[in-house]
């Protein structure tokens, strides 16, 4: 097992993470930041090309933040995905999926290039926790494309099958709200 790199990884999880309600957000943002469906599915319909780039698939030990999200202690599968709508890079999104969770749903194991969410929002004992979002400085993100603006919007939530949690965060490009 390696151990966890300092990274945009472990930025997003010490991030300051807050109730929607908490913050002004424009009617784009909410959009797409309180979305409740699957957004891969919203975005393979607003675009003429869909495509996922794998950016880390690894297992590390369970960081510290997520031991009481993911109950447990134990390694997990840390999953870095850019999803691209029409070539153009909307969202980033890095998931954690316990060792344990992938062994009690096996398939989640062989995702490979298929989005996440077009496996979970199938899954019929799916349920998901609150939606949380921060206010993301892009200095802090190391992400292999150009990011111009100072600050990015992201989400995240717990999403547990059959009771078996995983943790999902989305970091939103500016171009998705003119989707």
């Amino acid at each position: 097992m390696s151990t966890m790199p300092i990274t945009t990884a472990h930025y997003l999880l010490q991030a300051h993470w807050q109730t929607p309600a908490a913050l002004r957000l424009l009617p784009a943002q909410c959009s797409w930041l309180l979305e409740t469906d699957s957004l891969t599915a919203r975005l393979k319909s607003r675009c003429q090309q869909f495509r996922l780039q794998m950016l880390t698939e690894q297992f590390y030990p369970l960081p510290e933040p997520l031991h009481a999200q993911l109950t447990g202690a134990g390694d997990a599968l840390l999953r870095e995905v850019l999803l691209y709508c029409d070539e153009q890079a909307m969202i980033y999104a890095q998931s954690w999926l316990p060792a344990s969770t992938l062994t009690a749903i096996e398939p989640l194991a062989r995702l490979g290039s298929q989005p996440l969410g077009e496996f979970i929002f199938r899954h019929p004992a799916l349920q998901r926790g609150p939606i949380e979002v921060a206010e993301l400085d892009t200095a802090q993100l190391t992400l292999p494309l150009p990011l111009t603006e100072p600050t990015l919007w992201a989400r995240r939530s717990v999403f547990w099958l059959a009771e078996h949690p995983l943790h999902v965060v989305e970091v939103f490009m500016p171009e998705v709200y003119r989707l």
